[in-house]
């Protein structure tokens, strides 16, 4: 497989490699929602990847778009110095207009209708909102500027595609494979199993379907998320089904899964910030599930336990 170095202005180098896996991350290129007449408002936007403090949000009128996990966090600290925080979301019903639980300057919102230059955004619950800045809280997009495989990887509406299991393109496996595209998971466990299991298969420990039994899974997987009404951007967004999918991983490689204490504790933390906001990160009713993951740790600090899943 061939590389070439991309640069601005620099000199090309072309280098030959057996395989090339992709593990550049995926948290550096901002989504930006499109606001229909965005480009005429007076306002100033910017998105939650260059939030630093809330300073500068003293006595504004800001909105937030998205409803995930920047989006929560960033409206409450903005919402201590800030006149109004207006979140708005495109998972929400068209009428929603909710004060939020614990403040008197933040409301939930539909989704934005349109931008206009008069300073004033319309929402599609009717309300209308003279705001000074736009915060895009709409995370990233997939970004693969050194990559050019004739088109047999492409990406269309941040779906990677086709890969089996999100990482191997059946056509190029196993030569070409991609970590981390996974989102809304607990990532480095969910990293590791991905390395593995490229390291089995390309170390000749694993052996992969056919080609053609890929394909027909990845379409398989396809006509699922399409049966579900699951947009084609959420493609790599795995949320509940991550634990499931990084067990077969483990199964893949011989290794041992995901902890029922691990699960069980990431199922707390997301009831226990549903049901307590703003303390969450300081109160948990876990201290059983700390308890077995400590003798757990110990497990692996042992002289004994092995570091390979691929030794023989």
């Amino acid at each position: 497989m061939m590389l070439g170095k991309v640069g601005f202005g620099f000199d090309v180098d072309e280098e030959i490699y057996d395989a090339v896996v992709i593990c550049n991350g995926h948290y550096t290129e901002p989504r930006i929602a499109q606001i229909p007449g965005i480009s005429s408002w007076p306002g100033k936007q910017m998105h939650s990847h260059n939030y630093r403090t809330p300073e500068g949000f003293q006595d504004q009128v800001a909105i937030l778009i998205g409803s995930s996990a920047s989006s929560f966090d960033l409206s409450r600290e903005i919402a201590g110095v800030a006149k109004e925080v207006h979140v708005t979301s495109r998972s929400v019903a068209d009428e929603t207009y909710q004060e939020q639980p614990g403040f008197d300057n933040i409301w939930l919102h539909s989704m934005i209708e349109s931008a206009h230059a008069d300073g004033s955004v319309v929402f599609r619950n009717g309300r209308v909102v003279v705001a000074d800045i736009i915060i895009h809280c709409t995370g990233y997009k997939y970004h693969f500027p050194f990559l050019d495989t004739n088109g047999i990887v492409t990406m269309d509406d941040n779906r990677v595609a086709p890969l089996y299991k999100h990482v191997f393109p059946p056509v190029l496996a196993p030569w070409l494979s991609f970590v981390g595209l996974p989102w809304k998971v607990v990532p480095f466990p969910l990293f590791e199993l991905q390395t593995k299991w490229i390291a089995g298969v390309l170390s000749g420990h694993i052996a992969l379907p056919t080609p053609e039994e890929m394909m027909e899974d990845v379409k398989a997987f396809y006509l699922t998320l399409e049966a579900s009404n699951i947009p084609k951007y959420r493609t790599h967004n795995l949320g509940v089904c991550q634990f499931e999918y990084d067990n077969w991983l483990a199964s893949q490689c011989d290794c041992p899964g995901i902890e029922e204490w691990r699960v069980q504790m990431y199922d707390a933390a997301g009831k226990s910030k549903l049901l307590r906001p703003e303390i969450y990160r300081d109160e948990m009713d876990d201290d059983d599930l700390v308890l077995e993951a400590y003798a757990d740790f110990k497990k692996y600090t042992s002289k004994s336990q092995s570091s390979s899943c691929f030794s023989q």
